[in-house]
């Protein structure tokens, strides 16, 4: 089919064609009819390619000017697309091409679709991008994480076993220094735990404050976790870098758990630890006005005549809080 004048009469063929394609964009070309450009401008053939709203099935210009090529960018992956092309001669006289169809290609896979399947939870998409060859297993998400520390920390344990298959690094750390058995360790996973470890994930890692997996265990507070971390000889009395904190004071100081510090008390956690301050388990339970807390501290063995660096013990600290419910517990024991 010749292009059509929109007066009525045959012009010289403008036909689009299609030149290099991927998933987002396509390049277009047409032959002008002429060898170069000659004379002033008003004297050139303007070319205008349309592209049709699959929506509206109008067209809308996309370009105009006097170059013979043309490359469409910003489309979707996978996407059939029209165009034609508009051609208009210094003397007015306008013709269409025949509206041409084409497609971009399929969006090559890359770890944004890694770390799609992975936290779909799909094991077949996850399947298909490690058996591409093409993707990096540890490639990162914006915020940093692998697709391991993702599959460890939402308890996907198929997944974690398949990543680890294709080499995942177990030992990688995301921004704040946490590492995939930190991640598992304070989601409370015990099968992902103990297969990492299997894999040599250590007790031994730290992040960026120094808190050990022991450290983020204690914070999420599962049970099962924290003992199998103790009956495989996770070291109790670890201390973190910024206020020498072991796991027992981190309970203390953030959830108050009475079976976690139970727990970690009952393997022979210190319970008279001291931080950088000179404050112990029972201090900072007291400031947090743990009370359950402070009593198994107490009947543990805490030293409640023990002061800070700056003269003060768990009564004064509990004085000068307010804090009546332990006022009442350490009179209660004639501790003041």
């Amino acid at each position: 089919m010749k292009p059509v004048s929109v007066l009525g009469h045959s012009m010289s063929p403008e036909a689009l064609v299609v030149g290099k394609i991927n998933h987002h964009s396509i390049e277009l070309s047409w032959g002008s009819g002429e060898k170069e450009h000659r004379g002033p401008t008003e004297s050139w053939t303007r070319f205008s390619v349309e592209q049709m709203d699959p929506k509206t099935h109008t067209y809308g210009t996309i370009y105009v000017g006097y170059s013979t090529q043309y490359v469409v960018e910003g489309l979707q992956p996978s996407t059939l697309y029209k165009f034609r092309l508009r051609s208009t001669k210094s003397n007015g006289q306008c013709c269409l091409c025949p509206a041409l169809s084409v497609s971009t290609t399929r969006e090559p896979l890359s770890g944004k679709h890694l770390h799609q399947a992975v936290n779909r939870n799909d094991e077949e998409a996850l399947n298909k991008v490690l058996q591409s060859g093409s993707v990096n297993v540890n490639v990162c998400d914006k915020m940093g994480f692998t697709p391991l520390m993702v599959a460890a920390q939402k308890g996907y344990g198929r997944l974690v076993h398949k990543l680890v298959e294709h080499g995942a690094d177990i030992h990688m750390k995301n921004g704040s220094g946490k590492d995939c058995l930190m991640l598992a360790c304070f989601a409370g996973h015990l099968d992902i735990v103990k297969y990492l470890r299997e894999c040599g994930a250590t007790w031994q890692s730290q992040d960026m404050g120094g808190c050990s997996p022991l450290h983020w265990a204690a914070d999420g507070g599962h049970l099962p976790v924290i003992d199998y971390m103790i009956q495989d000889g996770c070291e109790l009395d670890v201390r973190d870098t910024v206020s020498h904190w072991t796991p027992l004071m981190r309970v203390s100081a953030m959830s108050g758990n009475a079976a976690v510090a139970s727990l970690l008390i009952r393997a022979r956690a210190d319970v008279n630890v001291r931080d950088k301050n000179g404050k112990t388990p029972l201090m900072v339970a007291v400031l947090n006005n743990h009370e359950e807390l402070v009593q198994l501290l107490l009947d543990n063995g805490a030293d409640h005549l023990v002061k800070n660096e700056f003269g003060s013990g768990a009564a004064e600290m509990a004085k000068a809080f307010g804090r009546q419910n332990i006022i009442h517990l350490l009179e209660g024991r004639k501790f003041l």
